[in-house]
């Protein structure tokens, strides 16, 4: 047995494990269920409501909830996303044992319980209202279950019975009255169908109903009976009871008998069941044991004991090999047996592993497109030890070894845990893999053997814990003591006659020969090793995490990981640069990857576990826990790229930079941790992160387009504008000495002083002297009198000081500048305030030796700029500079060579009429500037002499022609200009630009190619327009025709020439006043007017251009807006068409609010939908609909108290009632889109198609009605079900 996860807390009663997440269920004696993930061992949720025991729990299949049964005599079923229970039914009269939901739970929402009242109960928790009350028992029944697959019960009681109930009545009863015939609901509405039917309810309360029947009663325990559980495929019925016995019982369609008595147990035995996968019985007891039956053999094949808690109840995944078991302590998750196929690589493209007891050769050479190789039968291997007689389990092989040193035969060792551990070596040919086959070869180990060499093979014996030497022939011919105790597993060792000792946590790198120990690491539960091809790296798989070491156990990196890693192996790609390098391992649920500097990464996830074998390219070979070879694709970029920065291998990071796609946080932020910000700023468009990004690398200019981004954004959110982005420009260009860009964040951040002494340093008086105006604007004191000293100007400084009240400074200062005329008026002043300038000159010091008068320096130079700090452009930062590793090229010219095959299709498939030539002839027309001839080196001025005598060139007049004028001499007409219309054709893939050319039929053509236009005439009024709008006409002379001069939309900065475009007359703001106009009807229930609008837009949008992404995004955003409310539109009419049947009305109010529209519509669709509902009684959903109206953050407003009021009354109503009177095609928690055509909801994973403009979905389950190649009914000029490009907005 494999514990997997184990648990501390009371007595478990129930368990319960979840279908898909990796959850189990636990309810206990002291009242709590527990929720665990047994992945990971930790509590998610504690549900604590049950007084008493609670004995029975078990998860729906498909909701998120679970059911539950205690002593108290409730039945609670809770939502465990909600984290709370959501109803209780009560019923039963004593307590209840076990609990259980149908599996079949989407077609019968029923729950069977069993209690102690001699009773099961059937119950519809969607009605929370009993269906059936099974009784004839007559002791307490401590089990009830359903038949996975029929309409089958089984219940065990203390009354030495198993009765086996037949559900079919009640099946029938149910689907009759259900959803397919609503006219049995419709005809008991009278008061006499009422009364009878609460007649049966109190008969079926009393004395139980006739729906549900017994079918078999099984006698034969001697005691009462615990448990009983059906098999998954198979007529069988395993049952335990208090006589220590495990009985399988046999049913036909007539009658059930006793098959066998399996023994074993020395207590009363609590459970038992079948295994899911395999064919066995498992049984636990209040002996303290598990034990595993063959259901085949009919014998015990395992037992598993645990001193001091006594064992209550078992269960089974679904589809997992696990099992659960509850004892007085807690509770254990286990395996009977390990899942992971023994497996060895052979030469080079072979795998040898088991499968059963066959084993197989898969040579990868031979697979193709959808088979990863072909499969070689090569030997059948005996079962050994006590268990050979059985399929038990324990028996398979746990381990293979090839000889990867001998190159003329294949030696295989299979080794197993059979008996302590042995080992089988099977020899066969490697030309003729399954034609002569040697075995009979066998002996005891500890673990897996190894090859030393060619005809040499070792093991551990496990008695003496030696390393017994072997020949072929299984002959012993050396044994060697380990250099350390307690050895328990020999590994391969990477080269002949080396062995890897796995003793506690360390592994030891031994070699045999010479007996001298080469290296030693530290490795925490090791599992496996992996060696690179070349020998020199190696992977220690442990059972958290990996160490990869070089061939002399030297760590390079080591990981830790969360969850077991299952397996690894080595990329052996023969290009990209990635062999030996990269290591791919799994998890339960992953694919990741580890480079030996450590780094790590996740690739992708799995649905099921699987082992990895091989990895090339990005194709990952493994083997699934049935032992089937499977190709997994993997992408590999985000690791190449992190191995080739690793590398430096500058060119080819680039080069992925910008052809592969990576992106995300993390990568931003390993490449910031590994100082390489430059790269990180060509994947980042956030300006925050990019700001941060461009400082790191010292890119002026990038900061500074993201310091101007991150203010506009803030102005455009109301916030105020960051100083502390300006401030750390400014330090940044400071340091690199551009003043320029230090002076513009000194004006952003308002930093006057730093501003000022900036000036002063580059000698800029002339904006200092505008400083000192600010500074006196701002009253700003001590800034006035700094610029004033900055300037040297003494008469500001003195009318500072004296205009601050400092009159003593201020005479100073006018004094010491001989400023005469100022010192006289301030020391009238002085004097006047009764004060005295006689002392004031002694304090200044005038005579001390050394005194002058501070003014500031003169500027000799002034530059725009100071030679600033050059930062060179790396080719980390330089795009252009990206140059492809060969070995990068080499990959990617190999992950296209399936590609290349096709190739020659092209010329038959789309280039019919082309003229087959042996090169590319560009037509005359065109102008293809190929440059100059750069470094050909193909001078053919250095041939010399070929032959030709070479004619001297004479000196030209170039003023000849103008002094002899021939009488012949005419005038030579210029070469003639392209016309506009004919730039525009040519310089636009956009419809509007080909009408206003006057292309129609390249218009056309665009537009039925792009979004599948089939129904022109609806758009011939936008199409005139565009192709009036795009030319002024001009009046001309008398007698002669207007002039028709084309308005261009490029000609901003100057005639763009042949590169010219036309303007059009649909804009932006013509779609959101249509748009607008739309809502406006809309709200005022001008639901014609409001589609009018609507449609108007979507047949102006194809001829929008739009001149930036963002406007674009804008004008498919209004496309899907329309889409939405012509939707919506359409149902409110169809409910209008309705409106006499509750079911399609309802229905249709339902679908009405999924549209997408805005809050203050979707306010007014609730509440309709809400009234709907109620008054036809439909108030399950009537409930769902005041709950999201509820909700909405535009019910807070005052203007809807009102409806907030009524929304209140109508869920505390609804709530109480808690039915719908009708069964609606609408589930509130389900997601979907609205068949555009029926009005039906479409699930995920129904086969639809959709509209290639609007995005307007139809079913495709109507048969010879489908709406393929039909026109929408959205837009009424699109066709349906065509695979196109989709909507193009720009030119």
């Amino acid at each position: 047995m494999l514990t997997k996860f184990e648990s501390k807390s009371a007595r478990v009663k129930g368990l319960a494990f979840h279908p898909v997440r990796p959850w189990v269920c636990a309810s206990l004696h002291n009242g709590v269920i527990q929720l665990w993930d047994y992945r990971v061992g930790t509590v998610i949720d504690r549900f604590e409501e049950h007084d008493g025991p609670v004995r029975g729990v078990d998860f729906h299949l498909q909701e998120p909830l679970i059911v539950s049964g205690g002593d108290d005599y409730k039945i609670k079923v809770w939502d465990y996303k909600l984290r709370r229970c959501l109803f209780t039914l009560l019923g039963h009269l004593d307590y209840i044992r076990t609990v259980q939901f149908h599996p079949n739970a989407s077609q019968f929402p029923w729950i069977l319980s069993a209690s102690d009242d001699q009773t099961l109960r059937l119950w519809d928790f969607q009605k929370r209202s009993c269906l059936s009350v099974l009784t004839g028992h007559n002791h307490y029944v401590m089990c009830a279950a359903f038949h996975p697959s029929e309409d089958l019960i089984v219940s065990a009681s203390l009354d030495q019975t198993v009765r086996v109930w037949d559900t079919t009545g009640l099946r029938k009863k149910q689907m009759g009255g259900g959803p397919e015939n609503p006219g049995l609901l419709d005809n008991m509405h009278s008061a006499q169908s009422r009364a009878s039917a609460t007649a049966l309810n109190v008969q079926a309360e009393l004395f139980g109903s006739n729906d549900v029947v017994v079918k078999y009663v099984l006698e034969g325990h001697d005691r009462g009976v615990n448990w009983a559980s059906f098999h998954p495929t198979l007529p069988l019925l395993a049952s335990a009871a208090d006589d220590r016995q495990v009985k399988l019982w046999r049913m036909s369609e007539t009658k059930a008998w006793e098959v066998d008595t399996l023994r074993g147990h020395a207590n009363n035995v609590s459970c038992c069941l079948f295994h899911p996968k395999h064919d066995l019985v498992v049984s636990n007891s209040e002996d303290r044991s598990i034990r595993v039956f063959d259901v085949s053999k009919r014998v015990g094949v395992q037992t598993f004991r645990r001193e001091g808690d006594r064992f209550w109840i078992l269960a089974t995944h679904r589809s997992q090999n696990l099992l659960a078991a509850g004892h007085d302590s807690g509770m254990i998750v286990f395996k009977l047996e390990r899942e992971r196929p023994a497996s060895s690589h052979g030469t080079v493209n072979k795998l040898y592993y088991v499968r059963g007891r066959e084993l197989f050769c898969h040579d990868y050479a031979r697979g193709n497109g959808n088979q990863s190789g072909v499969d070689v039968p090569i030997a059948s291997l005996r079962r050994v030890g006590q268990q050979a007689q059985t399929d038990g389990i324990g028996s398979a092989p746990r381990f293979i070894t090839y000889n990867q040193h001998n190159p003329s035969e294949g030696n295989v060792l299979v080794c197993s845990d059979v008996d302590g551990g042995t080992y089988e070596l099977v020899t066969f040919s490697l030309s003729n893999a399954s034609g002569s086959v040697t075995d009979g070869k066998r002996g005891n180990c500890l673990g897996p053997g190894v090859f030393l060499g060619r005809n040499r093979f070792a093991v551990l014996d496990r008695h003496q814990r030696q390393i017994v030497v072997k020949n072929l022939n299984n002959e012993t011919t050396k044994r060697v003591q380990p250099p350390v105790p307690n050895v328990d597993g020999l590994l391969e060792g990477g080269a002949s006659g080396r062995l890897i000792l796995r003793a506690e946590d360390r592994a030891i790198l031994f070699e045999v020969q010479s007996r001298r120990v080469l290296g030693e690491i530290t490795a925490p539960k090791i599992k496996n090793v992996y060696w690179a091809p070349d020998g020199s790296k190696v992977a220690i798989l442990c059972k958290y995490g990996i160490v990869i070491a070089d061939r002399m156990l030297e760590q390079l990196c080591s990981i830790s990981d969360n969850v077991r890693i299952k397996s690894g192996a080595w990329d052996v790609s023969p290009t990209g640069g990635t062999a030996n390098q990269l290591f791919i391992y799994t998890t339960l649920n992953h694919v990741k990857y580890v480079l030996p500097s450590g780094d790590t990464g996740t690739i992708r996830t799995l649905d099921n576990p699987v082992y990895a074998m091989r990895v090339v390219k990005d194709q990952l070979f493994c083997l699934d826990r049935e032992a089937r070879p499977r190709v997994i694709s993997i992408d590999s970029t985000e690791a190449r790229f992190k191995l080739a920065l690793a590398n430096k291998r500058y060119g080819q990071v680039m080069h992925m930079v910008r052809h592969s796609r990576l992106c995300g946080r993390a990568i931003v932020a390993y490449l910031q941790s590994k100082g390489f910000p430059e790269v990180a700023l060509h994947f980042v468009r956030e300006p925050r992160t990019r700001f941060r990004l461009a400082l790191a690398c010292g890119n002026i200019e990038a900061a500074m387009e993201s310091a101007f981004s991150l203010e506009q954004q803030n102005e455009n959110e109301g916030k105020e504008s960051g100083r502390d982005l300006w401030g750390e420009l400014g330090s940044e260009a400071l340091r690199q000495g551009n003043h320029q860009v230090v002076e513009m964040s000194y004006q952003r951040t308002k930093d006057f002083d730093r501003l000022s002494f900036l000036y002063l340093l580059t000698g800029d008086t002339e904006k200092l002297r505008k400083m000192l105006k600010i500074s006196t604007m701002r009253n700003d004191i001590m800034g006035r009198y700094h610029n004033a000293l900055l300037l040297g100007d003494a008469t500001e400084r003195v009318q500072v000081l004296e205009q601050s009240g400092n009159l003593p400074l201020a005479y100073i200062c006018a004094v010491m500048h001989g400023l005469e005329d100022d010192a006289e008026r301030i020391k009238v002043a002085i004097e006047t305030n009764e004060g005295s300038v006689d002392d004031l000159l002694n304090k200044v010091g005038e005579n001390r030796k050394g005194n002058c008068i501070l003014q500031p320096p003169t500027p000799i130079v002034r530059e725009n700029n100071w030679p600033t700090l050059e930062v060179q452009k790396t080719t980390l930062e330089d795009l252009s500079l990206a140059q492809p590793d060969p070995e990068e090229v080499a990959y990617n010219e190999g992950m296209i060579v399936e590609d290349a095959a096709g190739a020659d299709d092209w010329e038959e498939s789309g280039f019919e009429d082309a003229p087959k030539t042996s090169g590319i002839v560009p037509d005359d027309d065109d102008d293809y500037d190929f440059g100059d001839d750069g470094d050909w080196g193909d001078d053919l001025d250095d041939l010399g002499d070929l032959g030709v005598q070479e004619i001297p060139k004479e000196p030209v007049n170039e003023m000849a022609g103008l002094q002899e004028v021939s009488d012949d001499a005419t005038f030579q007409m210029p070469a003639a200009g392209r016309p506009p219309v004919g730039c525009w054709v040519a310089n636009s893939s956009h419809a509007a630009d080909h009408v206003a050319a006057g292309s129609v039929a390249s218009a056309m053509q665009l537009l039925n190619r792009q979004i599948a236009v089939s129904e022109f005439d609806v758009l011939k009024d936008n199409m005139m327009s565009c192709y009036l709008g795009s030319m002024l006409s001009v009046p001309g002379v008398p007698g002669c025709p207007s002039m028709n001069l084309p308005l261009l939309r490029n000609d901003t900065s100057g005639h763009p020439g042949s590169e010219s475009l036309p303007r059009t007359s649909l804009k932006m703001k013509t779609l959101i006043q249509g748009v607008k106009n739309g809502y406006r009807a809309f709200q005022g229930g001008k639901f014609n007017d409001s589609k009018v609008a609507f449609q108007t837009v979507l047949q102006q949008i194809p001829f929008v251009v739009t001149e930036t992404k963002a406007e674009g995004a804008e004008v498919k955003e209004m496309l899907e807006i329309c889409r939405e409310y012509i939707t919506a539109i359409r149902v409110k009419g169809a409910m209008a068409e309705v409106a006499k049947d509750p079911v399609r009305s309802t229905e249709l109010a339902a679908y009405f609010t999924h549209c997408n529209l805005q809050p203050v519509h979707l306010v007014l669709a609730l509440r309709s939908a809400m009234g709907v509902a109620f008054k036809h009684k439909n108030y399950i959903a009537a409930a769902g609909f005041a709950r999201r109206l509820l909700e909405l953050p535009d019910m807070s407003s005052e203007r809807n108290a009102d409806l907030r009021l009524k929304a209140t009354k109508v869920l505390q109503k609804s709530e109480q009632m808690a039915r719908n009177e009708h069964e609606l095609n609408y589930d509130e928690s389900t997601t979907f889109t609205i068949d555009c055509k029926k009005f039906v909801p479409i699930k995920p994973g129904t086969a639809s198609i959709q509209c290639p403009y609007s995005g307007s979905t139809y079913s495709s389950l109507y048969g010879d009605q489908t709406m393929k190649n039909k026109v929408c009914m959205t837009t009424n000029f699109t066709t349906v079900g065509v695979k196109t490009l989709g909507l193009v907005t720009g030119s």
